[in-house]
C-alpha cells in the first residue's frame, strides 16, 4: 500500500468528528471545514515522520487544535444575539439593522458532524447543541479547547496535556476555570425533556406547515408561552408568545412567500427557508434551527445566511 494510500485510510475515518471538533471551537461551519482541510493537509506532509507514539486519532486531533488555537488568534468569538444584549417582549420595537461586520456563531449540519449516523457520533447529540457551542463563544481559547476535549471527548488529562504542549496540572486548571464559567453563565443544556423522534418529526411538520401557510393559530398552538426568537445579523431577538407570534405575523409570513425543506442541525430539528421572487422561483434565505422541551417548541434561532444553505447539500435556488 501507498503511503497516501495508507493515511487516507487511517485518517479518513475521523473527518466528521474533528469537523465537529473544530466547530466547537470556532462556532463557524465554514471555518471549520477550512481548518479541517489545513489539519489533513499538514498531517499528510508530516506523515512519513508519524512515529506511532500516540494513536492516529490523537495524533490528528492534536493537530486539529492547535490549528485551531492559532486561527482564534486573529478572529472574535461567534454570538449569538441572545448573548450580545437583552430581548424585547415587544413585537413593535423598531428592530435593528443586521450587523453584517459580527462574525455570528452558524449552525451545523448533522450529515456533515457524522450526526446522522449513529456509529460515528462521538459525544453524543448534546456536544453539538447550538446552546453549548454558544456558551463555548464565551471562554477564552485554550479553555474552549480543554473543555472539549476534556468534557466532550473524554481524552485524559495527560492526553490532553501532550496535544497543547502544556502540563497536566494548567490542563485541570483550565478545566476548572472553564467549568466555573460555563455554570455561572446558567444552564447550556435545554433538551433534558426534548421529545421523542415521533413528536419532534410531529413538531417540525407542524412548524413548517403553519409557517408556509401562515397559520397563526396553528403556530401559537405549537410555540411555549416563553419562546425565544433570534435572527443572526440581526442584533433585536424577542421573547414571550405574544411577542414572537406577533413580529412574525407582521413582518416575516405571508401567503406563498416561503418553501422550506426540513432539515437536522447541531442535533435539533430544522428547516431551510426559501424566499419566493416570482415567476415560482425561490431564492436560499437561511437554516432555522428549531429547540424543543416536551411537546413545544422553546426557541427558533433564524440565521438569515444564505451562504449557509450549500453546506445543507442544498442549492441557493429552486424552481417550484
Amino acid at each position: 500500500m501507498s503511503s497516501d494510500a495508507e493515511f487516507a485510510a487511517l485518517a479518513e475515518p475521523f473527518r466528521p468528528e474533528l469537523l465537529a471538533h473544530c466547530y466547537r471551537i470556532l462556532g463557524s461551519i465554514h471555518d471549520a471545514e477550512d481548518l479541517v482541510q489545513e489539519t489533513y493537509l499538514r498531517a499528510w506532509r508530516a506523515f512519513g515522520r508519524f512515529e506511532g507514539r500516540s494513536s492516529v486519532r490523537r495524533w490528528l486531533y492534536k493537530i486539529a487544535t492547535m490549528a485551531c488555537l492559532t486561527a482564534l488568534e486573529t478572529r472574535s468569538r461567534r454570538p449569538l444575539p441572545s448573548g450580545l444584549g437583552a430581548p424585547s417582549d415587544d413585537h413593535r420595537v423598531a428592530v435593528a439593522p443586521g450587523e453584517p461586520s459580527v462574525g455570528w456563531l452558524q449552525p451545523a449540519p448533522d450529515a456533515l458532524l457524522g450526526a446522522d449516523d449513529p456509529a460515528a457520533i462521538v459525544a453524543g447529540r448534546t456536544g453539538v447543541r447550538l446552546a453549548f457551542i454558544a456558551a463555548l463563544q464565551f471562554l477564552p481559547a485554550r479553555q474552549r479547547a480543554v473543555l472539549t476535549l476534556r468534557d466532550v471527548l473524554a481524552f485524559r488529562t495527560d492526553e490532553v496535556a501532550e496535544m497543547l504542549d502544556t502540563t497536566a496540572a494548567a490542563v485541570d486548571s483550565a478545566l476548572r476555570r472553564a467549568r466555573t464559567h460555563l455554570a455561572t453563565a446558567g444552564p447550556v443544556e435545554d433538551d433534558l425533556a426534548e421529545p421523542d423522534g415521533e413528536t419532534r418529526r410531529t413538531l417540525l411538520d407542524g412548524y413548517v406547515d403553519a409557517f408556509t401557510r401562515a397559520d397563526l393559530d396553528a403556530l401559537v398552538s405549537l410555540l411555549r408561552a416563553d419562546v425565544e426568537l433570534e435572527m443572526p445579523p440581526i442584533p433585536t431577538w424577542f421573547t414571550g408568545r405574544r411577542a414572537v407570534v406577533g413580529f412574525l405575523a407582521g413582518r416575516v409570513l405571508g401567503t406563498d412567500r416561503w418553501w422550506t425543506v426540513p432539515a437536522r442541525a447541531n442535533g435539533q430539528p430544522a428547516l431551510v427557508a426559501y424566499e419566493r421572487t416570482g415567476d415560482g422561483r425561490y431564492e436560499a434565505h437561511g437554516v432555522q434551527v428549531l429547540t424543543l422541551t416536551g411537546d413545544r417548541i422553546t426557541r427558533i434561532t433564524a440565521f438569515n445566511d444564505p451562504s449557509l444553505v450549500p453546506t445543507f447539500g442544498l442549492a441557493p435556488t429552486l424552481v417550484i
